[in-house]
């Protein structure tokens, strides 16, 4: 919004030229989402406690966890205003990397909404069948790959960089292999944010990191000379999307203030499944489906984890770990809640840095 009212006057007041530049907006959008937070989660949260929006703790998973039991979820829709508001603010309005992302976290936000809803509010224990849930990733992962393969770049609109290889690339080809693809990537996604968001500031803390990095793809992508210093793809207007992961990361340490150890509120399915299908449709716009698996690597870990759980004990009848998901593991080897979130967070770290290296080693 601020771009097209400000740009068009830069004849007229030319230290309104700021406004032209992605770094400037981006920061802005960031320190504008954080100071949202800190002002919108208190009115947020009592109206959710007065709504009675409480989380109901499951009993057969680490003690510690049940003195957590009537804390306020469905705090998602302070990271989602919180990054709608700026985004809107700084973004171009008239890029369709920026309204595509909007669009795939607005409507995940509200599939994960109607499960929050049916659980706090109806006193369903599952929520949203997994089945409904599953429908509205498919039909999100649809919408997405039809728009990106019908009206996306035509030398990009299929393909996907793989990482540490230079000059070759997956070419999906045919829209029955692409659009596939990308409600695998949505789905999984939005649902291992989901499976990590089991400890307070964890999976909140690791999607401001994959933010981070993802911004630094996207501003690169968009310019021509990085892009090609870096031999990556140059995706024009992609620059854009800095804008809206710099909003996420600065909504979800806004949010982080509130929802670290011991949280004031949870996030809940309205934002877990958002920002994991924003994470998603970032990756599927930027071509790094592949790469995403290294940037959410603890997310990675934590849907491996039960897998493992899951197929050990199915066919051995024995369990891999004291419990799935990840992290209730290391909390049942006696590690503290603090200690197993801060201890992902360097690692998810690490799996960021690992991921920007790869577009100098190639």
């Amino acid at each position: 919004m601020f771009y097209s009212i400000f740009v068009p006057l830069i004849n007229h007041f030319t230290a309104l030229n700021i406004f032209k530049y992605i770094t400037f907006r981006a920061g802005y959008a960031m320190v504008t989402a954080l100071i949202l937070s800190f002002l919108l989660a208190p009115v947020i949260i009592k109206w959710l406690q007065k709504w009675q929006a409480k989380e109901k703790i499951r009993t057969d998973g680490p003690q510690t966890h049940l003195a957590k039991e009537g804390t306020v979820t469905m705090g998602g829709i302070i990271v989602l205003v919180c990054t709608i508001i700026p985004t809107l603010f700084w973004a171009r309005l008239d890029n369709y990397y920026v309204l595509l992302a909007l669009f795939a976290t607005v409507w995940m936000g509200a599939v994960g909404f109607l499960d929050d809803y049916l659980k706090a509010k109806r006193h369903m224990r599952k929520g949203l069948v997994a089945k409904y849930k599953l429908v509205g990733q498919i039909i999100l992962g649809c919408l997405v790959g039809g728009t990106i393969y019908y009206f996306g770049d035509s030398q990009y609109a299929n393909m996907t960089m793989i990482p540490f290889v230079k000059n070759y690339s997956l070419n999906y080809s045919h829209w029955y292999i692409y659009i596939p693809m990308v409600i695998l990537v949505i789905t999984a996604t939005s649902n291992a944010v989901n499976l990590t968001d089991g400890l307070d500031g964890l999976a909140i803390g690791l999607m401001a990191i994959a933010a981070s990095a993802y911004a630094l793809i996207c501003y690169s992508m968009g310019r021509v000379t990085t892009a090609e210093y870096l031999n990556i793809f140059n995706l024009p207007g992609s620059g854009e999307l800095a804008i809206f992961c710099f909003s996420i990361v600065g909504a979800s340490l806004g949010f982080l203030w509130f929802n670290f150890h011991p949280a004031k509120v949870f996030m809940g399915d309205t934002g877990a499944l958002a920002l994991g299908g924003a994470l998603g449709t970032v990756a599927i716009l930027t071509r790094t489906e592949i790469l995403l698996v290294v940037i959410g690597g603890v997310f990675v870990l934590e849907v491996l984890s039960v897998i493992l759980q899951v197929g050990s004990f199915k066919l051995r009848g024995k369990r891999v770990f004291k419990m799935a998901p990840l992290h209730h593991h290391y909390e049942l080897k006696g590690w503290a809640e603090e200690t197993v979130v801060v201890r992902f967070w360097i690692v998810g770290i690490l799996f960021a840095l690992i991921a920007l290296t790869t577009f100098k080693i190639r």
